[in-house]
């Protein structure tokens, strides 16, 4: 396996890179790490761990969302789901508090794996910092960079876990759900959603949605 996925797209963000070569191992080690995952996808004709999928969903949205995106941010996307696997829902409780505390724990653990990754490839203490803070999602609505990596998440979730999700989630907590996920975008997430080519039942849902 390549050690980098997208190699030829992230290649084209290189100008803003201090350190071609190990931004890209850093991105490979993160792909390799996120390959891991026993849950599979087919992508690209390969079988690869979802959240190595997941990943390069991410990163192709960042990049259409922020051309001009940083080296940090980069490397904060592409780690921001890093093995989410080993922090699994079902290890907490199913009420909201269980959950909240899952999802800030799994901030918390990406942001570490990521350290670790960016610790090995020699990076400065700055930029390691930069990237945690991000991963941590530290500024949303008022940092540009936290604000479209949340867009590209969102938009990750509508494109690719929607459909899905929809099939085994009742409609008034879906529209709830919507509701929440476009309250945290911008307007540029909001354009870029409503160009998805949704199916008709997702399509009624995103309408009951915003007419709420």
């Amino acid at each position: 396996m390549e050690r980098t996925f997208d190699k030829d797209l992230l290649e084209r963000q290189l100008g803003r890179v201090a350190d071609t070569t190990r931004f890209l191992k850093a991105i490979g080690e993160m792909d390799l790490l996120n390959d891991d995952d026993p849950n599979r996808y087919a992508m690209d004709g390969r079988n690869v761990g979802y959240e190595l999928f997941f990943s390069v969903q991410l990163t192709r949205w960042l990049l259409q969302l922020a051309p001009d995106a940083s080296e940090a941010l980069m490397l904060a996307t592409r780690g921001q789901h890093i093995c989410r696997w080993m922090i699994p829902r079902e290890d907490y409780s199913r009420d909201r508090a269980g959950y909240l505390k899952w999802r800030a724990d799994l901030k918390k653990f990406h942001a570490h794996k990521t350290t670790e990754v960016l610790e090995m490839m020699d990076y400065d203490a700055e930029t390691i910092a930069r990237v945690s803070d991000l991963n941590l999602k530290k500024g949303i609505k008022s940092d540009p960079e936290c604000q479209a990596l949340e867009d590209a998440l969102c938009l990750v979730f509508l494109e690719k876990q929607f459909a899905q999700f929809s099939e085994k989630t009742d409609e008034e907590k879906m529209v709830n759900i919507l509701q929440k996920t476009w309250a945290k975008m911008s307007e540029a997430g909001h354009e870029a959603a409503l160009s998805l080519p949704l199916g008709e039942a997702e399509k009624a849902l995103v309408g009951k949605a915003l007419a709420s």
